[in-house]
């Protein structure tokens, strides 16, 4: 089994672009089912989660081509709805093809989704939203079978009880086949859902508000071939941001938005990093061990990202100073920190809540990763860390970075992939 090698203590420096976002890229594709014609996606990380929802688009009748980082879909001969469980369960977004499928043919049958396990991710608000648009969904032996009912799909009022990432988007690309005005109240706000209305606009797409908490589609209106460069990811740029500053040094991230990462960049500069931002790029500096910071409190955006909470986690395990960090998000999000104890890392759990005290160096150790931002997390201590550590269950890191170890070692890390 191939895992990472990583020698620490090496400093970073230089800059390097970031690949296009994995939670941007993923709905984007499914969106493509919406139009009957060759849309053309440019940044588009090679990720085994993108080649996962690329198998999907070729299963259901679409062209799906790659070159570079460019993909190119047309979903003209769109001719099956139904997506076999061997594939939804290799991830968690997959569930977005619900509301493609069901604007686009007015049925789907798909079972439910799979990906990292982070504890109890219902989809009731998914689903809650298509059949507020006019879909009859049941549940049969583990599928969901969905369709229109008799007098078919029609826009309305949707009000989300939470701002869910997935759940919002669903109801964006069902709304666009449901003729008259869907208004989506109190929908997520993250960057990810702008550039889908983005796409969604160049298809030719009446959507608006995308950013805000009420979002307006005019569905029924005819979708043409389209452009679209999908944006940076804002998480990978966290990830080689608190890498630095857990390692010192001093780099460069481009081809992403400072707003996007405000309250990551918040926690970095408190925490001892010097930093510097333009309008698409960030940079950052590091020189001494990294302190305590106040509470770090994971939230629906604008607040602090669920996905970068182990990741920051483990650049401060390697300071000094006590952290508490608060997981609102998911119920499972600390299995990385068993792995973090193997470094030296002192972390206590109670609940929601861990206690990060600083111990001013961690050491290698042969760790595993347990989810995707697990697995990035423990690749960001070894950085810092003192001696070889070895990261290993790379599968998890795949699905959502590109060529992790080549970009770190452009910026100066010694790291490795062993076969």
């Amino acid at each position: 089994m191939s895992h990472y090698e990583i020698q620490g203590g090496r400093p970073l420096c230089g800059s390097l672009a970031v690949h296009g976002a994995k939670n941007s890229v993923l709905p984007i594709l499914a969106a493509c089912l919406l139009v009957p014609g060759q849309c053309t996606i440019h940044n588009c990380p090679d990720l085994s989660d993108v080649s996962a929802t690329l198998d999907i688009l070729r299963l259901l009748g679409c062209r799906a081509d790659r070159e570079g980082d460019t993909v190119i879909v047309d979903a003209s001969a769109l001719i099956r709805w139904d997506i076999p469980e061997h594939l939804m369960r290799e991830m968690r977004s997959s569930v977005i093809f619900l509301g493609a499928l069901l604007a686009r043919l007015g049925t789907a049958e798909l079972s439910y989704p799979g990906g990292c396990e982070l504890g109890p991710r219902p989809i009731d608000l998914h689903l809650s939203a298509l059949r507020a648009l006019g879909a009859e969904i049941r549940e049969e032996q583990g599928a969901l079978c969905c369709c229109r009912c008799r007098e078919g799909l029609h826009g309305r009022e949707i009000c989300l009880s939470i701002p869910s990432v997935g759940a919002t988007e669903n109801a964006m690309l069902a709304a666009c086949g449901s003729p008259g005005l869907t208004t989506i109240v109190g929908g997520a706000r993250e960057p990810e859902i702008v550039d889908l209305q983005k796409f969604l606009q160049a298809a030719g797409a009446q959507v608006t508000g995308a950013g805000t908490s009420a979002i307006l589609v005019q569905g029924g209106v005819p979708l043409h071939s389209a452009e679209h460069w999908v944006m940076g990811d804002r998480i990978a740029a966290a990830t080689y941001l608190c890498g630095c500053a857990a390692a010192g040094g001093e780099i460069q991230v481009t081809g992403t938005a400072p707003d996007a990462l405000t309250a990551v960049l918040s926690c970095l500069e408190e925490a001892g990093c010097t930093v510097h931002t333009g309008p698409d790029w960030i940079g950052l500096t590091s020189r001494a061990p990294l302190g305590g910071i106040g509470p770090v409190r994971t939230a629906p955006y604008p607040g602090f990202p669920t996905d970068a909470q182990a990741i920051l986690m483990a650049a401060l395990a390697g300071g000094r100073g006590a952290t508490l960090f608060v997981e609102n998000i998911f119920d499972s999000r600390y299995r990385h920190v068993d792995e973090l104890r193997r470094m030296g890392a002192d972390i206590q759990i109670a609940g929601r809540a861990a206690m990060v005290s600083g111990v001013g160096r961690l050491h290698g150790a042969a760790v595993r990763s347990t989810d995707l931002r697990g697995g990035a997390a423990l690749v960001v201590a070894g950085l810092g860390a003192e001696g070889t550590t070895q990261v290993s269950e790379l599968r998890h890191i795949r699905r959502g970075y590109q060529a992790l170890d080549r970009e770190l070692r452009a910026l100066g890390a010694e790291i490795r992939e062993i076969p």
